[in-house]
């Protein structure tokens, strides 16, 4: 069997038994995650506040790392097993000190899930003039990801979940402007990328880390109802991607075929917890089973791309992410 996922060579589902219907009720049954630690970024709303619940109520401690401690605080309240530290996903000094701080405590990190995510924004920078998209959606995951590999490691036993998107399919990356400097900026252009990047992260750092029992994996959680993701979103462009009639009524077809938040979160739980993963990871993911190699653009899934990208990701964030890979 081949161990890595380079061009799609382990995109095969596995008949899991869970599908688009299955919620983290479905795919949680029977886990338990007493003493094992877990870090979810953006846990407090959304998907991300029901990977929350589902995982503390299974007896994982959660640490929420959140750009707004009051709204999580409310968010989260009766919610057991949580802490809730300050994070800000724009700014890299915050992710390094978050970082810091977890790593000070001397604790492993049994599951990391990159939760946190940003769609249809206008056009904004960080202060090293990063697009905000490619920043909050990949690159502050790669930041992350890498200050905390020792606590991973230190697991025994790790996984790293990363929310991609099907949403990849609308661009590949773009090596030569990323931060849309020279080209001009597409709000749904940036998104892509940025969840491209995050498909050829999961499979460059499970085939380096795998050696170390961490594996990662890329998920798509599908078109979910009820989050914040299109708050700043303007209605022409729901109505452009035909998703809203001319009032900025979501059509009844559109608003049938969404998930609820349960569902929507399901294959990041299964992602997270699931034995039939043991020994395979770098792999894309969707409605609780691995996806079919037809749901993923093989750019997506390109070992020459996914190595450029890692070369990139140490180059824009200064960070030397050095995994040892034992054959």
């Amino acid at each position: 069997m081949k161990q890595n996922n380079y061009q799609g060579a382990l995109q095969i589902p596995l008949g899991s038994g869970f599908n688009a219907k299955s919620t983290t009720s479905d795919v949680i049954g029977g886990v338990d995650l007493s003493g094992k630690i877990a870090i979810v970024t953006g846990g407090n709303t959304g998907i991300g506040l029901e990977t929350t619940r589902v995982l503390a109520a299974a007896g994982a401690t959660v640490i929420v790392p959140a750009r707004d401690v009051e709204k999580a605080k409310r968010n989260l309240q009766g919610v057991g097993n949580v802490e809730l530290v300050s994070m800000d996903l724009m700014n890299p000094d915050s992710v390094d000190d978050f970082a810091t701080t977890f790593l000070a405590s001397g604790r492993p990190l049994h599951l990391l899930i990159n939760n946190a995510g940003i769609m249809w924004v206008p056009l904004r920078r960080d202060k090293r003039g990063y697009e905000s998209q490619l920043v909050v959606n990949y690159l502050s995951l790669f930041q992350l990801t890498a200050r905390l590999w020792t606590a991973l490691q230190k697991a025994g036993g790790a996984r790293v979940v990363n929310l991609s998107s099907g949403g990849h399919q609308f661009g590949d990356f773009s090596f030569e402007d990323p931060h849309f400097l020279s080209r001009e900026y597409e709000t749904l252009l940036g998104y892509g990328q940025s969840k491209t990047a995050v498909n050829l992260f999961s499979l460059e750092m499970d085939n380096r880390a795998r050696s170390s029992n961490v594996r990662v994996y890329a998920v798509n959680p599908g078109s979910i109802g009820g989050t914040e993701l299109g708050r700043e979103a303007p209605p022409e462009l729901f109505q452009k991607m035909g998703f809203c009639d001319a009032e900025g009524n979501l059509l009844p077809e559109v608003a049938a075929s969404l998930k609820t938040v349960p569902q929507g979160a399901a294959t990041t739980i299964w992602c997270a917890t699931s034995p039939l993963l043991n020994n395979i990871g770098g792999v894309y993911c969707e409605d609780g089973d691995i996806a079919a190699s037809t749901s993923v653009k093989p750019y997506s899934l390109d070992e020459d791309n996914a190595k450029r990208l890692w070369a990139m990701s140490e180059e824009l964030t200064g960070i030397t992410f050095n995994i040892p890979i034992r054959l």
